[in-house]
């Protein structure tokens, strides 16, 4: 057990899906694990372990913000011994060509700052994904036809952005969408030698302000979790 997480050793996978909302994990878990079991839900973040295809996964809410899943992260990673983390979330589109319910996979994650960035001081440090896992994840895209895009995208935590300026630099700059976590991810994998990887459903847009409904959110994001598990076990 550590601060935040309440599992017991051995229950945590060494692969883990990593949701914002702790009810998309418990969503998840149900859709895709076998014999899922509820492992934590300290302070109501939920977490569950069970296996996919005979393989052991743990799918674990984080929160939103970096700071948020810092916290998750870093007790995942030192005290339950994680090495593949996927993130599985939402995002809003900061392109034309990408439309809602398509998928993002992030390449490289850019922020104006994160739990991390104290480590770094004055570096701009560019923190990437895996790329076995990316390259997995496209092939599973590919496979079942997902509508995927690759590139690099923004982690902000600011969700009520007041900088315009900043959106137009990252649309000029072929910046794909927009989220709040990924790059705190990919910050703590390059750090303790594990593989990360954000894979995102658009679930607006900022450009056209098309947006899903809540419950059309949650069934549409089967593709992702798909992607994310055969990625994983590549």
């Amino acid at each position: 057990m550590t601060f935040h997480i309440g599992a017991k050793p051995g229950e945590i996978a060494e692969t883990v899906l990593l949701p914002g909302d702790p009810y998309r994990a418990r969503w998840a878990a149900q859709k895709f694990l076998e014999n899922a079991s509820l492992v934590n839900e300290v302070r109501g973040m939920l977490a569950y372990t069970g296996k996919w295809r005979g393989k052991p996964v743990t799918i674990h809410g984080t929160g939103m913000g970096m700071p948020s899943l810092s916290i998750y992260v870093n007790e995942l990673i030192r005290d339950y011994g994680a090495k593949t983390l996927i993130r599985i979330g939402s995002a809003g589109a900061l392109q034309h060509h990408i439309k809602v319910r398509d998928v993002v996979l992030a390449q490289a994650a850019s922020t104006l700052g994160s739990p991390s960035r104290s480590v770094f001081r004055e570096m701009n440090f560019a923190p990437v994904a895996d790329f076995g896992l990316l390259s997995a994840a496209y092939a599973a895209a590919q496979k079942i036809g997902a509508r995927v895009h690759v590139g690099g995208i923004y982690s902000s935590d600011t969700f009520y952005d007041e900088r315009p300026d900043l959106s137009e630099q990252l649309q000029r700059h072929g910046c794909l969408c927009v989220e709040m976590e990924a790059a705190e991810l990919y910050h703590l994998a390059a750090r303790h030698g594990c593989r990360a990887l954000a894979v995102l459903t658009i679930s607006d847009h900022i450009l056209t302000h098309e947006a899903l409904p809540a419950a059309e959110r949650e069934q549409s994001f089967g593709e992702m979790v798909e992607m994310a598990l055969e990625a994983a076990f590549a």
